[in-house]
């Protein structure tokens, strides 16, 4: 993997619930663990906080108020994925469909940015929107349809979630 680009990734859920309501407390209070442990994994770059150093629970960057917003950025897809599948925070996803509602669109944009670069969210909605038009492309992808950054589809030979 060329170190000269990173992954960034994008990805959106819509809480059942408001942050205060007990049935999301369980979620709420895994936040702060999960993005310090992101934090310490080999492989992460950086991720969008608030003035606060807050993220997810705190950053609005749509209409909707319980849209909640992780961006982050990763040097490649296996530290993305070893986060996202082997430590706590795959509790949070084997518990997503008690504390977040199904989503008519992409909740998962990936693309590739040059290193050092940290996108902000008019670019990450912009990705996100992308996706949803025109479907997969070496600019907006997922994990299932997954570009490199020479702009090559991957085919990982099994079918995967997004």
């Amino acid at each position: 993997m060329s170190s000269e680009y990173h992954l960034a990734e994008l990805n959106i859920a819509r809480a059942r619930y408001e942050n205060d309501d007990p049935r999301f407390k369980d979620f709420v209070d895994m936040i702060e663990p999960v993005n310090q442990m992101a934090e310490r994994m080999p492989g992460y770059v950086w991720r969008l906080v608030d003035d606060d150093g807050v993220g997810t629970m705190d950053i609005k960057a749509f209409d909707d108020p319980r849209l909640l917003v992780n961006l982050s950025v990763w040097e490649d897809l296996d530290s993305l994925l070893t986060f996202v599948n082997k430590t706590v925070h795959a509790r949070v996803m084997n518990r997503r469909k008690e504390w977040f509602a199904a989503m008519e669109s992409h909740h998962l944009v990936l693309w590739w940015v040059p290193a050092g670069h940290q996108p902000d969210l008019a670019e990450a909605r912009a990705r996100l929107e992308q996706l949803d038009r025109n479907g997969p492309s070496a600019e907006a992808f997922t994990i299932g349809k997954f570009y490199r950054p020479d702009g090559q589809q991957v085919d990982f030979g099994v079918t995967i979630d997004t």
